[in-house]
């Protein structure tokens, strides 16, 4: 009788996994991505840590290290990312439950934000005092230095990493018309460079307030992810000197992908798979195999560029793990290779008939590249090029100062007047994966947004008035906007020049009665006849 409960259990146990997982099909074209062409390859061995005999957990991640990130066998962990503090400490935010609550892990909704220190980016981190109550906390730093942790429907706000008191708030939220989708929480947030905040909710939608306290706009009217069959959830969102970069994940597939954006709104997909389940190995091929990765988060250098990542862990479905037993989640740490810092030198815009592409590799602490690059293996342009092998071969190289300068053949860059940011990919001389985006030097990455509120038709006056702000980081030119109802263009309007976050009210006689506002509206931005940006409402 033992046996058979055994293996009806194990049964049940195996149809619960069944039910998290749906094998999502890969496009056949990722077969042919090259080492560096998927974000996952950016992923490094752990650094070698303790091991210890009689832990909790299934048996595939009994290998693993007690001392990264952070792990108690009283506590479940979830969430939280890391902050660095003048002194060199490292903060890491994440929230926790005791392991034998009633309800096991799904006493999550009553978890505690804690505060945890470490001398180290990878642990282990060891609990300071505690935040507050929430879940699921993403900190972050404000221009005056203060620290905000946000937590599902609200935040925390102290004035520096370690304080022990931390004031309760909520944010502000104005939808401007449009669908929030899926709600507001698992916010995700990165620093504009005028100090202001953009933030990405679970839906995909994407907000910006200027300060990162004050209101969050919603300027988009559809998700900003993959156009693919997918549960999405747990975006992380995150800039550098050069772009963002946003990754979210299909919890029920278990991949995540990932995005490039010059503004924040308008994202391009790499292909491949930024993360999977297998990213946690060591550096002597040992993995540990945790069901679910959920909750990334990343730790940035001074430059922006992310070192390292964070994810929330645990060993089975999440249903399974009861008060008591064997299971539990925690966090850990999974360095990256950060990039090389790349910019390019032409100054004439580069096109298909473009001769040759100077590109300098900039020298940092640690790298030399005029010693530690492998030239002919380099591949330079499109990442719809680079990324499967192909792009500009090396030509020749020269230096200056302790940066190298690599000059290719302009051939097969496949580089267009929408690209930002061209990818580099090869190897040093030790073989190890290289990779970066170069800065192009006649692109502005400091773009205007121009953003419309609903039209709203006056009977009385027969007229419709609609509002108009730039969202963006510098003034916008003049632009038509058209109003169209359905099929019907409903009129245009001039609009001037805005300044960042100046707003305008237009109004405009709609050049057809018949239309119905059920209907909908689209307000497109044109400049010199072309369509440059379109809000849609429903």
């Amino acid at each position: 009788m033992k046996k058979l409960l055994t293996l009806i259990g194990a049964s049940l146990l195996s149809v619960s996994l069944c039910a998290q997982i749906t094998e999502r099909e890969r496009p056949a074209e990722w077969k042919q991505l090259v080492k560096g062409g998927r974000f996952m390859d950016r992923f490094q061995p752990m650094p070698e840590g303790v091991s210890a005999q009689g832990i909790w957990g299934a048996d595939s991640v009994l290998n693993r290290y007690v001392d990264n990130g952070i792990e108690l066998p009283g506590t479940s962990f979830w969430g939280g990312n890391i902050l660095q503090s003048a002194d060199g400490k490292y903060h890491l935010y994440v929230c926790g439950w005791p392991e034998e609550s009633p309800r096991g892990h799904m006493f999550w909704p009553s978890s505690t934000v804690y505060h945890a220190v470490s001398d180290n980016s990878t642990g282990p981190f060891k609990i300071r005092n505690s935040v507050g109550k929430g879940h699921n906390p993403e900190a972050f730093r404000l221009e005056d230095g203060r620290v905000v942790v946000y937590v599902i429907d609200g935040y925390y706000i102290a004035d520096k990493e370690d304080s022990s008191v931390w004031t309760y708030g909520q944010f502000d939220f104005d939808a401007r018309d449009r669908k929030i989708i899926e709600g507001l929480s698992n916010l995700t947030f990165a620093h504009r460079q005028d100090g202001s905040y953009l933030a990405v909710c679970r839906g995909g939608g994407v907000w910006i307030s200027k300060d990162g306290l004050s209101t969050y706009y919603q300027l988009t009217d559809k998700r900003v992810y993959p156009p693919v069959e997918g549960r999405f959830e747990d975006p992380v969102v995150w800039r550098d000197d050069l772009q963002y970069h946003l990754i979210v994940n299909d919890w029920l597939g278990r991949i995540a992908f990932y995005q490039r954006s010059k503004d924040g709104v308008h994202w391009i997909i790499e292909p491949g798979e930024a993360y999977v389940p297998g990213i946690s190995f060591h550096k002597d091929g040992e993995v540990e195999s945790w069901f679910k990765y959920e909750r990334p988060k990343v730790f940035q250098d001074e430059h922006g560029r992310a070192t390292q990542m964070n994810f929330a862990v645990i060993d089975t479905i999440k249903w399974e793990d009861l008060p008591g037993d064997r299971h539990s989640s925690k966090n850990i740490c999974i360095p990256l290779n950060k990039g090389m810092l790349l910019s390019v030198l032409n100054e004439k815009e580069v096109t298909s008939s473009t001769r040759t592409i100077k590109v300098r590799i900039a020298a940092e602490e640690g790298f030399n590249p005029q010693t530690e690059v492998d030239v002919q293996s380099l591949r330079f342009g499109s990442y719809k090029e680079v990324n499967f092998g192909r792009g500009c071969k090396p030509l020749k190289t020269c230096v200056s100062g302790k940066d190298l300068i690599v000059v290719f053949s302009g051939k097969g860059s496949g580089i267009t007047a929408e690209e930002f940011a061209p990818k580099m990919i090869g190897k040093d001389k030790a073989g190890n994966m290289l990779y970066g985006y170069a800065r192009l030097p006649y692109v502005d990455y400091q773009l205007a947004l121009l953003s419309a509120r609903r039209p709203v038709y006056d009977k009385g006056k027969g007229e419709l008035r609609l509002e108009v702000q730039n969202f963006g980081l510098s003034a916008s030119k003049a632009v038509e906007v058209e109003v169209r109802s359905g099929r019907n263009c409903l009129g245009r309007v001039q609009a001037g020049a805005l300044q960042p976050y100046e707003t305008v009210n237009l109004s405009l006689k709609p050049a057809s009665a018949s239309f119905d506002e059920k209907s909908g509206y689209e307000v497109v931005f044109l400049q010199d006849g072309v369509e440059v940006e379109k809000n849609v409402f429903e």
